[in-house]
């Protein structure tokens, strides 16, 4: 069979010229959805600047359905869903994205830190743990330790906070001695419950080699000496904390006046409060010195000075605690008492001083916000 020349020569352009409109059509599809993605992702950002939760999560899912290959997209739709509290939704787009072959490591990395945080925020704190420690070696590895010392520290697993505080130190995101400290702490009393005295005395120890400026060891030392029957030993610890840490001295004022009635060193101990008081003069302080020179003429000008000095409620309250001590103090005296008494009560507190929560007893982690001696060791009124 002869073959035409003349087909070839029509054929040849014919499908050159398919082939160019075939290429057109599509660069123009993908010009018209790459047109489109952008509109429907601003338009989500418009919403979300304008607190429109709900519709800027229509508009990113739009956008994803129309581009499913956009990484940034994912994660904007996975922080919404993690910001809105719907942490399963969170949990799923950043697992479809780590299940993605052609996803690069850092963004594998973003996905899995992504994750993490999921989870820690939906409280799945066991889960939580397997993806921050997932990310070690990685560029969020600083961050996946932060974050683990945040969950070991709700955990109170003290231990584990050591080790990943450890790790952190040398990472130049800050000094953690002073918080290795307070661990071992923690580590001390968990153990004096336990009756483990050998356990509390090195956790103690070790608190103390770690932040050798810190009070929090130098007071807990000094208390269980105290508790040990050690008065001796109790006040060397604690004078170490006058030098140190003077304004924590406020802490432990009273129990240093026991343990030196106990010890018979009242002139030494006197001397020493006084110092204290004339640099910190605190009502809990001039307390402690009543309990070492209890003379009533002595301790009632001790008041009326601090009073005039530090013209507050609970000074009010202690010179009106004398009056009435007296033979023949009137009721009316004891009804002034009783009154000042109830409007000092909400100033002899401790506030912290990062997120404002009040208490009663002084916390060395705030209740509220957790944060690490966030507390003055001085209540309000002495503040």
């Amino acid at each position: 069979m002869d073959f035409d020349l003349q087909w070839l020569l029509w054929g040849l352009p014919l499908a050159f010229a398919l082939g160019w409109l075939a290429s057109r059509m599509d660069v123009r599809q993908w010009r018209r959805e790459q047109r489109d993605s952008p509109k429907v992702y601003y338009k989500g950002l418009n919403l979300l600047l304008n607190e429109q939760h709900d519709k800027a999560i229509d508009a990113f899912i739009e956008a994803v359905q129309q581009d499913p290959d956009t990484t940034d997209l994912h994660f904007a739709l996975g922080n919404l869903f993690r910001r809105r509290g719907e942490y399963e939704r969170a949990v799923r787009v950043h697992e479809h994205l780590l299940q993605r072959a052609d996803l690069p490591k850092a963004e594998r990395d973003r996905a899995q830190y992504a994750l993490a945080q999921d989870f820690m925020k939906a409280g799945l704190f066991d889960r939580a743990e397997v993806a921050y420690l997932a990310l070690e070696g990685t560029a969020f590895a600083t961050e996946a330790r932060l974050a683990l010392l945040s969950l070991h520290e709700r955990s109170r697993d003290w231990r584990a906070a050591i080790a990943v505080a450890q790790q952190l130190e040398p990472s130049g995101a800050g000094s953690f001695a002073t918080r290795i400290a307070h661990y071992w702490c923690e580590v001390a009393l968990e153990a004096d419950a336990g009756d483990q005295d050998d356990v509390a005395a090195d956790a103690v120890r070790r608190a103390l080699e770690a932040a050798p400026q810190a009070a929090r060891p130098r007071v807990l030392a000094g208390q269980r000496a105290a508790r040990r029957g050690g008065a001796a030993e109790a006040l060397a610890i604690w004078s170490g904390l006058k030098d140190v840490q003077p304004a924590a001295f406020n802490l432990i004022a009273r129990d240093y006046a026991t343990c030196a009635l106990a010890a018979g060193s009242r002139e030494a101990a006197l001397e020493a409060l006084q110092t204290i008081y004339r640099h910190t003069p605190t009502l809990d302080i001039l307390e402690a010195i009543a309990l070492l020179e209890p003379e009533p003429a002595a301790r009632r000008q001790r008041l009326l000075s601090h009073l005039r000095e530090q013209p507050t409620l609970s000074a009010a309250r202690a010179v009106l605690d004398e009056e009435v001590l007296e033979p023949g103090s009137r009721d009316e005296t004891r009804a002034l008492r009783n009154a000042v008494e109830r409007a000092a009560r909400p100033m002899h507190r401790y506030r912290c001083a990062a997120c404002g929560f009040e208490a009663e007893h002084y916390f060395w982690q705030c209740p509220g916000c957790l944060g690490w001696d966030t507390y003055p060791p001085q209540r309000l009124e002495d503040l």
